[in-house]
C-alpha cells in the first residue's frame, strides 16, 4: 500500500530540543520555513501490514522512492518470521477489514487520514496513528535547499540529507499500566510523560546514573507491554537511532478504579493509554504483540528476537569482581579466601589493569607473567576467569594488532572519510566498526587460542565501555555523524554497537570451542536480542540504600522485556557500603539471576571476610543458599530458553487479574514457586511482605510457617534473614549442600521442598544436562523431571 505524506500539524518540541541544535531566533524562522517547504512535498510511502498466527502485527512504513535507502536494522531479528495470509473481510472506498486466523483478529485500515484498528474477538486493542500524527521526514537532496540547509544541520555540518526522523503514536485500549523500555533507573509502571521528559532510548555510560530518570543509560530495549485484566499486550519499536517514548496515561493508574465505576454507572471513557514514538532516523517499523496472556508476550516477543541463551552452568554461581585485582598472587590469594571462609564462587574476575598498556588481548608481564598456569590454577578447583576486552584499540603504530586493523579497515571513520579517533582508557583510541561482519569475524578470531596468547578454554570475556563510550565525545560517546561500513552514519545503528560487540565475542568464544561449548560474555551495552548472547548488568552504580532499591525495578524491567541473565553490582560499585548494606546486597543478589559483587578501584577492598565474623556469616549463608538453589535456578533458565518465561517475574505476570499487584516493585517471583522481598532499608527489623491470592497458601522458607494469600504480612527479620515464602501447589528442587563451586553440586543429592495448596497437591519441574556444552540440543542429552503429588503420593516422570 502506499500513501502521500501528510504535512504534520506540529514539530515534537522534545524532537527539536534532542535532535536540533540551537539557533538565534532569526535563525528558528528560517528553519520552520524549509520544514514547511520539504513536508509539503509529495513523496510516497509504502506501508506494509504482515501478521502472524501467534498473534504479531508487524506495520512497515518507509519511503517508496528515496534518493537513498534509508537504515534497516538487521540481526536483530532472530530467523525468518512466517506470516498469514490476510483476507478481506470488507471493504469500501475509503477503509478496508482484514482478517486472519480463524477470523478472532482483525484489522481495520482506513485510508484518509490513515488509521490502523487491531482487534482480538470483537476486543479493540490498540489503533495506531489515532490522531493522524504519523511523522516521517522524507530524504531530501540538500543541494535543492543549500542555503537553508546549513541552518538545519544537528551537533556537527555533515549531514548529507535533512533530518530523516520518525514518529507515530498509539492507542492502547483499556490499559492503565505499562512496564519496559529498559534502560533507566525508574519504577517498574512506566510514568505519565505528558507534563516531563520522555523515556529516552540512547546508549550511553554514565557513571552514578541518577535515579527516578528517563533518560538514556547502558543500553535500549524499544519493547513495551501494558497490561489489564484480562490482557497483556506489546509494543517493539525496531528502530536503532536516538528514540524517545511519550507515555499519557487517560486516566491515571491511581483513579482507575474511579473511573471503571464512573464508565460503569454514567458511560463514561474507559481507561486508554496514548504512547508516542519517535526516532531520529530509520524507518517506522512496529509490532503489536496481542497476547492476550503474559507467557504469550514473552513467547512472542522471543519469536521476534530470540530465546534467553541458556547460560552454562557455573556462570549461575557467584563471580567476584573488582577494578582490579592487582597482580597474580593477588588473585590466588582471593581465590583462597573464599576456600578459607567456606563461602562458594565459580568465577573471579580481571579489569582493564591485567593488560599490558590498556592493549587488549594482552598481559602486564610483570603483573601477570603466566596467566596459563593462574588458569589452570583456578581450573584445577573448577573455577573459571574473565577478562575484559573493551571495544577502543590503542593507536600504537608498535602494536601490530592495531596496524592489523587499521590494515584491515576494521575501524570507524570520521565524516572525512580517515580513521575516527577518540579517548578512552589507553588514551587516543580507535574504534572496531562491528556493524561490519568482516569486522565481527577478525575480532572472533583473536579468541583462539592460538591467537590470544595466554588464554585457555576456562577463559570468559567481559565486554565493557561499548555504548560506545568515547571521553571526549558528545554526552561522552561518538559523534552521530562517523560512518560506518556501507556508508551508514553512527546516528542511525548508535544503538546497536555494543549489541554487534556482544555478538562477535560470543562467536569468537563460540568458534574457540568448535561450537560444543556454551560461550559466557557479559555486557555492559544490550539491544533487543542481546539475551540470545549472553548477560547484562546495570553498569557503575553506587553504594546506597536507593541504589539496592532501584535495582529491583531495574533487573523486573529487563526481566520483562527479554533481557534475563542480569544483574547489578552487589556492594555498589563506587562509595563504600555498610556492612549491613553489604549483607543486604549480598542477600539480594543471591535471589537475581546475574549474581555479582563488584567495586572500583578507589574503594575499600570488600571481600566478604573482611567486615568481622557476624558480616561473613550472613553472607556465607545468603552464597551458600544460592548454591543450593541452582537446580532450580537452572530450571528457570531452560524455561527461559524455551519459553521464554522470566526467571524473575512481577507479582502481576502471576497474578494478572489482581489489580493491587501491577505497580508492586519491592518483592518479586522467582519462577512461578517463590516469592522474595529482599529488604532495601536501614536498621530494619519488620517487613511488611503482600501475599497475593485468596486462594493460596505461601509457605514460609525460613520457619515454615503458612500463611493464606491476600494478605499483608508483618514480617521480623534480622540481619541474618530474608523473607522467601513458597507458594502453595508448588514442588522446588534444591541440592543438600553446595561445596565451594558449582562443579560439587553433583556430589550433593537433590532435596523436594514440597508445598501443598489447599486440596494437598503440588507439581514442580527439574532440568538437568552436563551444564555446559550443547548437547542437550544437539544429540538431545538432557534430563526432565516433572514431580506430582497426588494424595500424598509424589510421582517422578
Amino acid at each position: 500500500m502506499s500513501f502521500q505524506t501528510r504535512r504534520p500539524s506540529f514539530i515534537f518540541r522534545t524532537l527539536i530540543k534532542i535532535f536540533l541544535m540551537k539557533c538565534e531566533s532569526s535563525q528558528t524562522l528560517r528553519r520552520q520555513q524549509l520544514k514547511e517547504t520539504v513536508c509539503a512535498s509529495q513523496d510516497r510511502l509504502c506501508l506494509q501490514i504482515r501478521a502472524t498466527q501467534s498473534g504479531t502485527v508487524r506495520v512497515s512504513l518507509d519511503e517508496l522512492q528515496p534518493v537513498k535507502p534509508r537504515y534497516h536494522v538487521s540481526d536483530v531479528l532472530h530467523g525468518e518470521l512466517r506470516y498469514e495470509p490476510l483476507r478481506v473481510n470488507w471493504k469500501r472506498e475509503d477503509c478496508v477489514c482484514l482478517t486472519w486466523g480463524l477470523g478472532q483478529y482483525k484489522l481495520l485500515v482506513s485510508f484518509s487520514p490513515f488509521k490502523l484498528e487491531i482487534s482480538c474477538d470483537g476486543e479493540e486493542i490498540v489503533t495506531l496513528n489515532p490522531e493522524n500524527k504519523l511523522y516521517f521526514e522524507t530524504l531530501q537532496d540538500p543541494t535543492r535547499y543549500q542555503e537553508q540547509y546549513m541552518i538545519l544541520l544537528f551537533h556537527t555540518h555533515s549531514k548529507t540529507h535533512l533530518e530523516i526522523s520518525v514518529g507515530m503514536d498509539l492507542s492502547l485500549h483499556g490499559f492503565n499500566h505499562t512496564y519496559g523500555l529498559p534502560e533507566h533507573a525508574d519504577t517498574l509502571v512506566l510514568k505519565d510523560t505528558s507534563v516531563t521528559e520522555a523515556y529516552r532510548l540512547y546508549n550511553l555510560d554514565v557513571f552514578g546514573y541518577d535515579i527516578n530518570s528517563r533518560l538514556g543509560l547502558y543500553g535500549s530495549v524499544p519493547f513495551l507491554l501494558a497490561h489489564k485484566l484480562e490482557r497483556t499486550a506489546g509494543v517493539f519499536w525496531l528502530n536503532a537511532s536516538e528514540t524517545l517514548v511519550d507515555v499519557k496515561y487517560n486516566p491515571e493508574p491511581n483513579k482507575v478504579h474511579f473511573v471503571k465505576i464512573y464508565v460503569f454507572q454514567k458511560g463514561g471513557i474507559s481507561p486508554q493509554t496514548d504512547v508516542r514514538w519517535i526516532s531520529e532516523s530509520g524507518t517506522i517499523d512496529c509490532f503489536i504483540l496481542l497476547g492476550p496472556t503474559a507467557a504469550q508476550v514473552f513467547s512472542q516477543y522471543a519469536q521476534l528476537t530470540g530465546y534467553q541463551a541458556l547460560p552454562p552452568l557455573f556462570s549461575l554461581g557467584y563471580h567476584q569482581c573488582r577494578w582490579n585485582y592487582e597482580d597474580e598472587a593477588d588473585v590466588k590469594a582471593v581465590d583462597a579466601g573464599f576456600d578459607l571462609h567456606g563461602i562458594p564462587y565459580d568465577v573471579i574476575w580481571l579489569d582493564i589493569e591485567h593488560t599490558n598498556g590498556k592493549r587488549y588481548f594482552t598481559w602486564d608481564s610483570e603483573l601477570f607473567p603466566n596467566p596459563g598456569e593462574l588458569q589452570h590454577h583456578l581450573q584445577k578447583k573448577n573455577r573459571k576467569l574473565v577478562v575484559i576486552s573493551d571495544p577502543h584499540i590503542k593507536i600504537d603504530p608498535d602494536w601490530p594488532l592495531y596496524c592489523e586493523v587499521k590494515e584491515g579497515g576494521h575501524f570507524v571513520k570520521n565524516r572525512e572519510g580517515a580513521v575516527y579517533e577518540g579517548t578512552c582508557w589507553p588514551g587516543e583510541s580507535c574504534y572496531l566498526d562491528f556493524s561490519s561482519s568482516k569486522t565481527r569475524s577478525w575480532y572472533a578470531r583473536q579468541f583462539s587460542l592460538s591467537k590470544y596468547e595466554g588464554s585457555t578454554e576456562s577463559l570468559f570475556v567481559w565486554n565493557d565501555m561499548n555504548e560506545p563510550s568515547v571521553f571526549n565525545g558528545p554526552e561522552q560517546t561518538m559523534p552521530k555523524d562517523a560512518v560506518h561500513h556501507g556508508g551508514w552514519e553512527h546516528r542511525e545503528l548508535h544503538n546497536l554497537y555494543g549489541f554487534y560487540q556482544h555478538m562477535a565475542t560470543f562467536e569468537g568464544l563460540l568458534t574457540r570451542s568448535g561450537g560444543t561449548e556454551r560461550p559466557f560474555i557479559l555486557s555492559r551495552s544490550f539491544f533487543a536480542g542481546s539475551q540470545r548472547l549472553g548477560a547484562i548488568w546495570t553498569g557503575d552504580n553506587v553504594a546506597t540504600w536507593e541504589y539496592l532499591k532501584i535495582s529491583i525495578p531495574m533487573l523486573l524491567s529487563l526481566s520483562l522485556t527479554g533481557i534475563q541473565f542480569c544483574g547489578a553490582d552487589v556492594g555498589g560499585f563506587v562509595q563504600d557500603p555498610d556492612p549491613e548494606l553489604l549483607v543486604r546486597w549480598y542477600q539480594a543478589g543471591a535471589l537475581q539471576p546475574f549474581f555479582r559483587g563488584h567495586s572500583a578501584k578507589m574503594t575499600k577492598r570488600r571481600e566478604p571476610w573482611l567486615f568481622g565474623d557476624d558480616v561473613t556469616s550472613a553472607i556465607r549463608s545468603a552464597v551458600q543458599d544460592r548454591y543450593r538453589l541452582l537446580p532450580y535456578w537452572y530450571t528457570l533458565f531452560h524455561q527461559a530458553h524455551t519459553s521464554a518465561l522470566p526467571p524473575i517475574r512481577p507479582l502481576w505476570v502471576e497474578f494478572p487479574n489482581d489489580t493491587s499487584m501491577f505497580a508492586v516493585e519491592n518483592q518479586y517471583m522467582i519462577g512461578g514457586a517463590l516469592l522474595v522481598c529482599p529488604v532495601t532499608d536501614p536498621e530494619v527489623t519488620e517487613v511488611k511482605v503482600l501475599l497475593p491470592g485468596s486462594d493460596v497458601l505461601w509457605y514460609d522458607t525460613n520457619t515454615a510457617a503458612v500463611h493464606k494469600g491476600a494478605r499483608t504480612l508483618d514480617l521480623p527479620v534480622t540481619l541474618n534473614t530474608v523473607p522467601v515464602f513458597q507458594r502453595g501447589g508448588t514442588v522446588v528442587p534444591r541440592r543438600a549442600g553446595c561445596g565451594s563451586s558449582t562443579a560439587d553440586l553433583q556430589q550433593h543429592p537433590f532435596t523436594l521442598t514440597v508445598a501443598l495448596d489447599s486440596k494437598g497437591n503440588a507439581d514442580g519441574l527439574l532440568y538437568l544436562d552436563d551444564g555446559h556444552s550443547f548437547s542437550y540440543r544437539d544429540q538431545m542429552q538432557f534430563c526432565l523431571r516433572r514431580f506430582t503429588m497426588r494424595a500424598g503420593r509424589l510421582v517422578n516422570r
